[in-house]
């Protein structure tokens, strides 16, 4: 079962455009100024997966956080689904490194306290239903009464991951999700990601790991380093959906797509980003 389809059924989700307009964001002023990102300007279509990939340090969560609403952008607009960002919102479903769970709820009273906020509209018992099948969704379905703090790591990252779910943003934005898991579990997470092809939100992604970045994205958006970072370029990734992680992984342009972010995150700083 999809994330994003309840047992009581209902048509495809999918996202709407997020666009970013000549976005920056400054910390401080006079001589304690400081420049996170600028000029960002970016356009994800609907239902497209774009991954924010570059150093340390060069603002891809700042990025993420202002798509999110968590923090204000200094300078330019973002818009999602035409609407323009002014704080967070429940069309937008964001999963962190950590999972950041309740520790006083159980599981699934951690996925129902978003969904009785946000689908007012619908009965008890309907968002009862709704946050189980998430649950059950991310192979969580034996786990409801379970405490996060009895949970394994990869556990508690399903549990956040099934808590944006179920309230079927149509934006999703994932801040390194799975950097601090197990390599099995990461794939296994990963996997999950792209069984979402059909039914999958606009998503945006910030990850360190060029591979995940290849086998899950549409494009990658490359940074320059920070201070004052911008998009250096934005890469196509050409493998065809619905894609399976060994053909991906063993396609010879998977290897050229991987030495070229290696040389431009390596390479130096372009006085002119370029815009997408």
């Amino acid at each position: 079962m999809s994330p994003y389809r309840s047992s009581s059924g209902g048509g495809d989700v999918h996202g709407g455009e997020v666009r970013l307009e000549r976005v920056g964001k400054v910390y401080g002023q006079g001589s304690k100024r400081s420049v996170i990102v600028e000029e960002i300007s970016l356009t994800i279509a609907p239902g497209e997966f774009v991954s924010l990939i570059g150093h340390s340090g060069c603002g891809k969560s700042t990025v993420l956080s202002m798509v999110a609403g968590l923090v204000p952008v200094t300078s330019g607009e973002i818009r999602v689904a035409g609407g323009l960002v002014r704080g967070p919102g429940p069309d937008r479903g964001v999963v962190f490194q950590a999972p950041c769970l309740f520790p006083w709820l159980d599981v699934l009273g951690n996925v129902l306290i978003g969904v009785e906020q946000v689908m007012t509209d619908r009965s008890r018992a309907e968002r009862r239903e709704r946050a189980e099948a998430a649950l059950r969704a991310v192979g969580l379905g034996d786990a409801f009464a379970a405490k996060p703090a009895s949970l394994s790591a990869g556990m508690r990252q399903r549990a956040a991951l099934a808590r944006a779910f179920a309230l079927e943003p149509r934006t999703l934005l994932l801040d390194e999700p799975f950097g601090m898991l197990d390599s099995v579990t990461r794939a296994e997470l990963q996997d999950m990601l792209l069984d979402m092809d059909e039914e999958r939100p606009t998503t945006l992604m910030v990850t360190h790991d060029i591979d995940e970045a290849l086998l899950l994205s549409d494009r990658i958006a490359v940074m320059t380093n920070g201070p004052a970072a911008r998009i250096r370029t934005v890469i196509e990734v050409p493998f065809a959906r619905p894609r399976q992680r060994q053909r991906v992984m063993s396609h010879p342009e998977c290897e050229r797509l991987r030495e070229r972010i290696l040389a431009l995150l390596d390479g130096p700083d372009q006085a002119h980003a370029v815009a997408a």
